[in-house]
């Protein structure tokens, strides 16, 4: 596949590029600001649900990988790290 291609795929089920840049940034913001007392393993899990759900907002939220991996990213957060 070549990489428009796969540009345009992804296009279809995450969405404009920018829009859900915006919109995980946004999120990923409050995240920074307010996990203090969050292990770095609980911040990314919740920085890649971010990224999930700004995939849904603005993709196909009917595109079921966006909240496979939503939960599979909560699971691992409520693991909790040990760092």
């Amino acid at each position: 596949m070549q990489p428009d291609d796969l540009i345009a795929a992804r296009g279809e089920t995450h969405g404009n590029f920018d829009r859900a840049a915006s919109c995980a940034q946004r999120m990923k913001f409050l995240i920074s600001n307010y996990g203090d007392d969050l292990s770095c393993a609980q911040k990314e899990a919740l920085q890649m649900i971010a990224t999930k759900m700004a995939r849904i907002l603005v993709g196909d939220a009917s595109h079921a990988d966006h909240w496979d991996d939503i939960a599979g990213y909560a699971m691992l957060g409520k693991g909790g790290g040990n760092e």
